[in-house]
C-alpha cells in the first residue's frame, strides 16, 4: 500500500514539475515575445524618426531653395528691368520738361530710349526663359534637355555629350520642369565647382521608370563626407528627386569627375 502511495506521489511530483517547466517555457516565451515585439517597435519608431527628419530636412532645403530663386528672380527684375527703365522714365521726363532741346538731341534721345527698351525686353524674354523655357512647354522634356545640352556646348567652355530618349507627355508638366531643373543644376556644378571639360547625359524613359545617368570629369568631391559638402544646389536637387518619388546615388572621388544615377 506504502508503494502505491509513493508511486502516486512521483506521479504527482512529476506532473508538477512538469506544469511548472510548462509555466516556465510559457513565461519564457511571453517574455521572448514582448521584448522581440517592443525591439521591433522600436526600430519602426527610429525608421518612423528618421523618415519625418528626412522629410523636414528635404522640405528646409526646398524652401531656402525658393527663397533663393525668389531673391535670384528679384534681383534679376532690380538690375536688369528696374534699372533699365527708370532710365527710360528719366530721358522721357527730360524732354517733356525741357524747352531748349535741339532735334538733334530729341533725336539722340529717342534712339537712346529705343536701345535701352529693346535692351529690357530682351532682358524680361531671359528672365521668363529661366523661370520656365518655352521649348519645355512647346515641345516638351526631351526637347528642353537637347535645348539646354546645345546650350552649354556652344558656350565652348564644356562639351557635352547627350543622349535622350523621351516620350512626350510621359511625366505631368510639373514634373518635367523638376526633371529639367534637375539637369540644369548638375549642369551649373559642374561647371561653376567641378570646372568640368566634358560631360555625358543619358536619359530614356520606359514603361514603368525612367533613367537620368549624368557624369562629368570635374574635380570632384569625397562621397564619404557628402553630407557635410551639401551645398544648396545638391539639396534642391535631391528634394526634387523625392518630390518625383524618385532615387538618387552619387559616385565621385577627388580629381576623377561626378556620377550621378536618378530612377524615377
Amino acid at each position: 500500500m506504502n508503494e502505491l502511495f509513493s508511486g502516486d506521489n512521483k506521479i504527482i511530483a512529476f506532473v508538477i514539475l512538469g506544469a511548472i517547466l510548462m509555466l516556465v517555457m510559457a513565461l519564457t516565451l511571453i517574455l521572448f515575445f514582448y521584448f522581440s515585439r517592443r525591439k521591433i517597435i522600436q526600430k519602426e519608431l527610429e525608421k518612423k524618426t528618421l523618415e519625418l527628419d528626412h522629410q523636414k530636412g528635404i522640405l528646409k532645403a526646398t524652401i531656402v531653395a525658393q527663397e533663393a530663386e525668389r531673391y535670384r528672380i528679384a534681383q534679376d527684375l532690380h538690375d536688369a528691368i528696374s534699372a533699365k527703365l527708370n532710365v527710360v522714365s528719366l530721358s522721357a521726363n527730360f524732354l517733356l520738361e525741357e524747352d531748349n532741346v535741339t532735334p538733334q538731341e530729341t533725336e539722340e534721345i529717342i534712339n537712346h530710349i529705343l536701345r535701352v527698351t529693346n535692351k529690357t525686353i530682351e532682358s524680361s524674354r531671359k528672365i521668363a526663359h529661366n523661370l520656365l523655357p518655352p521649348i519645355l512647354e512647346k515641345f516638351g522634356l526631351g526637347a528642353a534637355l537637347e535645348e539646354l545640352c546645345d546650350e552649354f556646348s556652344n558656350s565652348k567652355k564644356v562639351n557635352v555629350t547627350s543622349k535622350i530618349k523621351y516620350k512626350i507627355g510621359r511625366l505631368p508638366a510639373d514634373d518635367e520642369l523638376h526633371v529639367f531643373r534637375i539637369v540644369q543644376e548638375l549642369m551649373n556644378n559642374s561647371m561653376r565647382h567641378g570646372k568640368s571639360k566634358e560631360i555625358e547625359l543619358n536619359f530614356k524613359s520606359e514603361i514603368e521608370k525612367i533613367f537620368l545617368y549624368y557624369k562629368d570629369d570635374g574635380l570632384g568631391f569625397n562621397t564619404t563626407t557628402i553630407d557635410l559638402q551639401k551645398g544648396l544646389g545638391l539639396r534642391n536637387i535631391e528634394s526634387r528627386v523625392s518630390l518625383l518619388n524618385g532615387k538618387i546615388t552619387f559616385k565621385s572621388e577627388k580629381l576623377k569627375g561626378v556620377e550621378v544615377k536618378i530612377t524615377i
